[in-house]
């Protein structure tokens, strides 16, 4: 989100930043960059008076949740506003790998047709543009659900190296992962951590594995063992400054979708990563991973032994990182998305024309969370006179 503020003020544009979440200690700052911010609320009209009234060109909508809730009152109050959904990543992809791995299930394509998908995937038709952050989603997108390539921009995280030295191996210790634990895929690999660190442990007696994450719960901390050298250390200030103090990240992380953080982070910061398939999903170059990538339990490991005690091998993937780095790198990025959308803003009604589906969406007997909001606020003005 950070990324796109920037590329839309380096376009020009003034932004107006709404959201009905409250603020926490941790909030970004919007206001150093000069975005104005506003407080909104859920399933109320004040927002039809406040959105009307700053008559935005571009709407940009963080999630189809986000789109569920307000896009029918964008649409109402300003139906020039051209709007966007950004997906962060496709849920309704990331829930069915979950699923089939809660269940014991191997995962097969007939897990994606769910009522989830039914309602992100209407979520992008209602849209007039989707940014589909990984190239395997846009691909699901097109050749599972026969999505308009119209309707969609693909946009990767904008990928930057750290400022400052990297460490090399020997001024580095210990393992770490990081994630925010409100995010259930990252809460799922620290157990799977916590159950293989012991035949790590075996062979590196000294090796710690410690783990980072923002919103650790009651759960998370009872898991916190330094005797065993499992640690939970909580927030981290900085993500690629933590990750420079460690020899390796360890990410076996058994479902998601979309592109992961973490490891773009671990090439600014020049840390290997043992990682298992899911996690390195559309991350994938000619090169080698800089580090290793794997499925099997023994085998992750076996290499992360490896990575963190042979010094040649980890020079190998350091030297890999440093590569893989400069090819996705792209001083360009974000540019084809602001050609994109000035296209569809000069031709805004053409555009959603040849999108037939999202009108039929956009009818009345398809706009069932419009009616849910109008309800539940009527409610809520009955119990709060």
């Amino acid at each position: 989100m950070l990324q796109l503020i920037d590329l839309f003020l380096s376009e020009g544009y003034h932004i107006h930043f709404a959201c009905a979440a409250s603020k926490s200690a941790y909030s970004f700052p919007l206001s150093s960059k000069g975005i104005i911010e506003q407080e909104i609320l859920l399933n109320d009209s004040s927002f039809d008076v406040y959105v009307k009234e700053l008559n935005p060109k571009i709407v940009l909508f963080d999630r189809f949740m986000v789109e569920e809730q307000y896009s029918w009152r964008v649409a109402q109050a300003c139906p020039d506003a051209l709007r966007i959904l950004d997906t962060e990543d496709l849920h309704f992809v990331r829930h069915a790998r979950q699923e089939a791995y809660k269940k014991g299930w191997d995962f097969n394509e007939s897990l994606l047709f769910s009522d989830m998908a039914k309602r992100e995937i209407a979520s992008i038709y209602r849209s007039d543009l989707s940014l589909i952050i990984s190239p395997e989603e846009i691909k699901i997108l097109q050749e599972q659900f026969k999505v308009d390539s119209n309707i969609l921009s693909y946009l990767p995280f904008q990928v930057l190296d750290s400022e400052g030295e990297k460490p090399d191996y020997r001024t580095r210790a210990h393992f770490m992962f990081i994630g925010n634990f409100l995010h259930e895929p990252n809460w799922k690999t620290v157990q799977i951590l916590k159950e293989i660190l012991p035949s790590i442990r075996k062979k590196l007696p000294m090796a710690e594995l410690h783990i980072y994450g923002a919103y650790p719960s009651e759960k998370v901390w009872q898991l916190n063992n330094p005797k065993q050298g499992f640690k939970i250390m909580g927030r981290a200030d900085h993500a690629v400054a933590t990750l420079k103090k460690y020899r390796a990240l360890l990410a076996p992380i058994p479902f998601g979708a979309g592109l992961k953080g973490k490891f773009i982070d671990a090439l600014s910061a020049g840390t290997p990563s043992v990682c298992s398939k899911i996690a390195v999903e559309g991350m994938e170059t000619e090169l080698p991973w800089p580090g290793f990538v794997t499925d099997n339990m023994e085998e992750f490991v076996n290499n992360a032994v490896l990575l963190y005690q042979n010094e040649e091998q980890w020079n190998t993937c350091f030297q890999y990182g440093e590569q893989a780095l400069q090819t996705l790198q792209d001083s360009d990025w974000g540019k084809e998305l602001i050609i994109q959308l000035d296209s569809i803003e000069n031709n805004l009604e053409n555009h959603r024309q040849r999108n037939f589906i999202g009108q039929i969406l956009w009818t009345n007997q398809f706009l069932s969370s419009k009616y849910l909001s109008q309800w539940i606020e009527e409610k809520n003005k009955k119990a709060h006179p």
